[in-house]
């Protein structure tokens, strides 16, 4: 960990924690899959919001659990890219999804950031890490998607999509997350 960390002083040390060790193959392996399973989702169930939110949070956690470094970023930036590129999850609106793929950028960073520094780091419950991750992701987004609007730059969909469906859907990913790695750790 000591010589990665040196590499990239900007990033936490929390950033280079796993849940328990993987091999680097294991983790190359698991990277691969996160960002597979993150980009491709949403092209797969582009109109079902809950259901893609759900496991794109879960893959976004389960990244958090086992990913380190900057092998991260992928799985973080890659779902609102899908959804750029795939055009229909906003309907005609969705070239706005320019405008907010920063802050849901920084959203997802957010919580990837509480499940690495609470519960790993800090050794806190893994729930309260996605309550804190989730309910951050959530404020964040909505804040973010409501300046947008107040400053005509999105329209008002966006308050709905950035708020409580962030929360629903970070919370489900967390308990969806939180059985796989469980059951990955059984195996």
């Amino acid at each position: 960990m000591a010589e990665r960390k040196r590499d990239y002083p900007f990033i936490p040390t929390s950033f280079f924690r796993q849940e328990y060790e993987l091999t680097h193959a294991r983790e190359y392996l698991e990277t691969f899959a996160y960002a597979l399973a993150s980009f491709s989702i949403p092209f797969l169930f582009l109109h079902e919001q809950l259901l893609v939110g759900t496991a794109v949070n879960a893959a976004l956690i389960l990244a958090a659990l086992n990913i380190r470094g900057l092998r991260i970023l992928p799985i973080i930036v890659l779902p609102s890219v899908a959804l750029l590129i795939g055009g229909m999850a906003f309907g005609i609106n969705t070239s706005f999804l320019v405008r907010m793929m920063p802050f849901i950028w920084l959203g997802n960073a957010a919580l990837v950031w509480s499940i690495k520094e609470l519960y790993l780091e800090k050794k806190k419950s893994k729930w309260l890490a996605l309550g804190v991750g989730a309910i951050g992701k959530a404020a964040f987004l909505f804040a973010s998607a409501f300046a947008l609007y107040s400053f005509g730059f999105v329209p008002v969909l966006f308050l709905t999509s950035m708020g409580i469906y962030q929360l629903v859907t970070a919370v489900t990913g967390g308990i969806v997350a939180f059985g796989i790695q469980e059951a990955k750790r059984r195996v």
